[in-house]
Parts: C-alpha cells; sequence; structure tokens
C-alpha cells in the first residue's frame, strides 16, 4: 500500500473518530436535556373567568349649578359628605342682593345688616341622596347658571370594558372580584346588574360596557379609578387539581400525564380526563385522585457549540504553518 492510501486511511479513522465522538456527545446530551419535577394532584377550587379592565363610576352623576346669576356666599358640605335630597348645600346672593350688600357693608353694620335680613340669600339645594364627589367653586365666586357649583353621585359602581369575544359568556347576576390598581391587596366582591346594548370602537376592537355593583363601597373608592375586573363564569370547588403544564395532549386527540414508574423503570403515561381550566390548573375528572404523583417534564435550555468546537472542523489560522503546510 503506498504512502498516499496509508495518509487517506488515516484520514478517514481520524474523521470517523470525531463523528463518533461527536454524536456519542448529542447523545448523551439529549438523554440530560430534560428535567422532572414531581408534583402532588391536590383537592381545590377553580374558576373560569372572563378579563377586563375597567374604572369605578358614578351609578348616577347629578351636576349642580346655581339657580340664578350671582355670587356664593356660603359652602356647606365637601368632597365626600353624605347630604340627603333638599339639603341645603350653600347660600348665594342674586347680582341685585350682591350689589345692594355691597354698598350697604360701605355704610356700616347696622345698613347691612337690615339689608341681609329684607334680602333673604337663595339657597343651593340637592336634589337627591347621595355623595358630594366634586367641590367646583369658592366663596365670593361670582357664577353664572351654566357653572358647576357640586357633582354628586347616588353611589359608585365599576363600569367594566368587555370584549365581544367574550360578552356571550356574560349574565346577569354573574358574580365579580374588582382589583383597584392603587389598592391591589383590597379585593372587592360585586356582581353584574346591567350589561349595555351598544358596543364601543376602540382600534378596530368592539367592547361593550357591563356594570359592576360593589357588595360595599369601601371609603378608597373615588370616581375615575382604574379597575381590574374578573367575571367569574364558572366555579367548581372540592375538584382534582393539577398544573396544566403537566398534562399533555397525544396523537389521538387524548389528554394523558406522566406519574412515575417502578424502580429503575421510565414514567408511565396516564390518560386522564380534563374538566375545567383556566390558563394555570385543570380539573381532573377522571385517571388521577388527589395525592397520586405526577411528574411535570420540562426541556432544559441548551446553547448551541460554535461551530469551531467541532470535531471534524480543522483549527488554526489559515495561511499558518501548521498542518496544513506543504509537505517537503
Amino acid at each position: 500500500m503506498g504512502k498516499k492510501w496509508i495518509v487517506l486511511f488515516i484520514i478517514i479513522l481520524l474523521a470517523g473518530g470525531g463523528a463518533y465522538l461527536a454524536f456519542g456527545k448529542k447523545t448523551r446530551h439529549r438523554r440530560g436535556d430534560q428535567s422532572m419535577q414531581k408534583v402532588e394532584a391536590t383537592l381545590g377550587s377553580i374558576q373560569d373567568t372572563v378579563e377586563s379592565t375597567g374604572e369605578v363610576l358614578p351609578l348616577n352623576r347629578v351636576e349642580i349649578k346655581p339657580p340664578i346669576a350671582g355670587r356664593i356666599e356660603e359652602l356647606l358640605v365637601s368632597e365626600g359628605d353624605h347630604v340627603k335630597a333638599y339639603q341645603i348645600l350653600g347660600w348665594m346672593s342674586s347680582t341685585d342682593r350682591a350689589a345692594i350688600l355691597d354698598a350697604a357693608r360701605a355704610k356700616g353694620t347696622d345698613e347691612l345688616k337690615h339689608w341681609q335680613d329684607a334680602y333673604k340669600p337663595t339657597p343651593i339645594v340637592a336634589p337627591l341622596d347621595g355623595t358630594i364627589i366634586l367641590r367646583n367653586v369658592v366663596v365670593g365666586q361670582t357664577v353664572d347658571p351654566t357653572v358647576v357649583i357640586y357633582a354628586m353621585s347616588d353611589k359608585l359602581i365599576v363600569k367594566a370594558d368587555v370584549d365581544e369575544t367574550d360578552i356571550g359568556r356574560v349574565h346577569m347576576g354573574l358574580p365579580a372580584i374588582i382589583t383597584l390598581d392603587s389598592y391591589p391587596d383590597a379585593p372587592i366582591n360585586g356582581s353584574v346588574f346591567q350589561i349595555l346594548y351598544e358596543g364601543i370602537n376602540s382600534n378596530n376592537v368592539i367592547t361593550y360596557g357591563v356594570k359592576i355593583e360593589p357588595k360595599h363601597v369601601p371609603p378608597f373608592f373615588r370616581s375615575q379609578m382604574t379597575a381590574n375586573i374578573k367575571l367569574i363564569t364558572k366555579q367548581k370547588d372540592n375538584v382534582v387539581l393539577l398544573p396544566e403544564s403537566a398534562i399533555n395532549p397525544t396523537s389521538s386527540g387524548e389528554r394523558q400525564v406522566m406519574v412515575p414508574g417502578p424502580p429503575g423503570k421510565p414514567p408511565v403515561p396516564v390518560t386522564v380526563q380534563v374538566g375545567l381550566e383556566n390558563g394555570d390548573q385543570a380539573e381532573i375528572t377522571d385517571g388521577i385522585q388527589a395525592g397520586d404523583t405526577v411528574l411535570v417534564i420540562r426541556k432544559r435550555y441548551t446553547p448551541q457549540q460554535a461551530a469551531a468546537n467541532s470535531p471534524l472542523v480543522m483549527s488554526g489560522p489559515k495561511g499558518s504553518g501548521g498542518g496544513g503546510g506543504r509537505r517537503q
């Protein structure tokens, strides 16, 4: 056998050995590219929800304007005060009375008192029971019938903006959980009492207003606060629960989980029947019982090796005096 054939044979052996090492390394890596975590099926509650955003609003907002043009003489209530229908909220003078009182004031206390008794002020009256949510003027301010003196609300509610794809799942009386952005640790229970018929188009997304009445209005509620709302469309209690990450679909359309096999044996697949799901947990109606152990199998992230590290790629700078040089 000539020198050339010997050199060629050595090259083939080296290439074959490198390929074997690479394949063996890849195979071993595949065996270790998964992690298994044991979880236990538990009994608990699961909900199916429609989630949306919204805001705190008055159910009925009433603006109180002056009955006449004139000057504000006295304001008796402030924001947050609860008032009764026909309660006097303040006093004002008509333009004529204000002018007469100013002239009398220049003549002395007795003259002023005479005109104050002879020319009575005009009351500002609450039209309904409710809460003052805005005081918009100050004493001494001149106003006309277009100026808002007070705004009041009979009670505060929450209006949710529900996507048209979910509105069919919402109905009257549906329970809701309200969480304000400013008070994330103080959720409030409520229920749907009105579903609006006319939608709003915002950037080609249609939403419908859903009004929710809180079971109690906490003192920190303020009009126009941003709220996150969960509408509970279904709820099941005392059911077997597993993380959805433990459940895998099969080619036949069934769902299965992996359970530990006998000692020294691989995990065993078990077909399960799944009920309610919420994106995090799933109800198991058959196949697994509470207390059973299930495996959650996850693939590990493995960074790819650079091509220069491959045993089939020759190293060393091009044109150097390495193994690629000409034989003497």
